[in-house]
């Protein structure tokens, strides 16, 4: 019960503790995924984590001109930044997938219940 009809503190710090918990879960989850991208129709696969740090690069050798090597230098160059780029889609997707439920539990940037928070 809250005299003068104040705010219930044990409920607002109960709803933080609660947010923290859920924050860091999602955390772990992105620290634990792996997601890929591709391009050149998977010549180029990119391994990425779910926090975005690239883990791994393979490379089709077909992508391999060996009359050409300074074409397929850049070739595989431009094939694999375009993979990167379509990890780095994923990555936000699925960061967007685990914390943005988080975020929107906040309203507008903060604590429901708490004016200015």
């Amino acid at each position: 019960m809250n005299p003068g009809g104040g705010m219930d503190m044990q409920a607002i710090l109960q709803q933080a503790q609660q947010m923290q918990q859920q924050l860091m879960a999602a955390q772990q989850e992105l620290d634990e995924a792996k997601v890929e991208g591709t391009s050149g129709g998977g010549l180029v696969t990119v391994t990425v984590s779910g926090r975005g740090q690239v883990e791994d690069i393979r490379i089709d050798p077909k992508a391999v001109d060996p009359d050409d090597a300074s074409e397929t230098a850049q070739t595989i160059a431009d094939l694999v930044l375009a993979a990167i780029r379509d990890a780095e889609r994923v990555v936000e997707e699925l960061q967007q997938q685990k914390m943005g439920p988080l975020a929107e539990g906040m309203g507008d940037g903060g604590m429901p219940g708490l004016p200015g928070f």
